[in-house]
């Protein structure tokens, strides 16, 4: 069993692990913004935000759960949670494996790079670049809600 609460000033240690050990995007983390999972005992198995960026954009970021609660729903819960507070247009970034997943929340492809706010341009820019340099194959996508 778990629970869903808003974070609070004692977690930002324990989101900023959390973020570091799942290897995502550290930028822009501040507690305030983020929703936890905790099991029974309060500890922190899992979190998100909805972050903004200074296009007026909103991203939908720095979702993750601690290994042995994956595949548990806790996940969904805490992007379920987070899009009741936030309505469209959202977007995110993520590895191409994980589209189908975001997809059952109504997070589509975007199409035309030219057409994304300027946050999201760059990093569909950059995240081609990197791809052609890289030797592992790194495909990540842009994805929005409307």
């Amino acid at each position: 069993m778990y629970r869903l609460r808003r974070a609070e000033a004692d977690d930002a240690a324990a989101i900023r692990r959390l973020i570091y050990a799942e290897r995502l995007n550290p930028l822009g983390l501040d507690w305030r913004r983020f929703w936890l999972a905790v099991d029974e005992d309060g500890r922190m198995i899992g979190c998100g935000q909805v972050k903004p960026h200074r296009d007026g954009s909103r991203e939908l970021a720095s979702i993750a759960v601690v290994g042995e609660w994956r595949r548990r729903g806790v996940a969904s819960a805490i992007i379920r949670q987070l899009l009741a507070e936030n309505p469209p247009p959202l977007y995110l970034t993520c590895r191409a494996e994980l589209t189908g997943f975001y997809a059952r929340f109504g997070f589509q492809e975007a199409g035309n790079p030219a057409e994304l706010p300027p946050y999201f341009r760059r990093v569909a820019r950059l995240s081609r670049w990197l791809g052609c340099l890289s030797r592992q194959r790194m495909d990540i996508r842009v994805l929005h809600l409307t």
